[in-house]
């Protein structure tokens, strides 16, 4: 198992996660970043906060806040990019509120549906601004 993998794992357990919500925490995240990678168009950054978008959404919704908490926490420590994970964490607090809210209806659907929709849902959302992205670096020519 990949290190990143085993750190998500474990703090998904740690956050009181069985074996099963763990391993189903591990494809919520798998199916958001297979899904942001082939399903949304590049923009700078937008899959990206698409992908932290609809991973903590998925996340509340199926297993509560303080998991999904927990796992983004894992996934940004150690980081050497701030801004980046500024901007992460901005995108996952705005997931897990989305999360909370459509708890219901996202836990009644399969997974991968739930992640598809959850992807579709993010490009309106940051067109209004309401998710962010890293602002590209601007190489001056001389």
């Amino acid at each position: 198992m990949p290190l990143h993998v085993a750190r998500l794992y474990r703090a998904a357990r740690g956050a009181g996660a069985s074996r099963r919500a763990a391993l189903d925490a591990l494809l919520v995240s798998a199916l958001a970043l297979l899904r942001s990678a082939t399903g949304v168009a590049e923009r700078p950054g937008l899959r990206n906060a698409c992908r932290h978008f609809a991973w903590q959404a998925c996340l509340t919704a199926r297993h509560g806040e303080d998991l999904a908490s927990a796992v983004a926490e894992e996934q940004e420590r150690g980081s050497t990019r701030a801004e980046d994970s500024a901007v992460d964490r901005h995108n996952n607090g705005v997931g897990r509120r989305y999360g909370e809210l459509h708890a219901e209806a996202l836990r009644a659907m399969p997974v991968r549906r739930a992640v598809t929709l959850l992807c579709d849902a993010a490009l309106p959302m940051w067109r209004s601004g309401e998710l962010q992205v890293v602002a590209p670096v601007r190489h001056r020519h001389r």
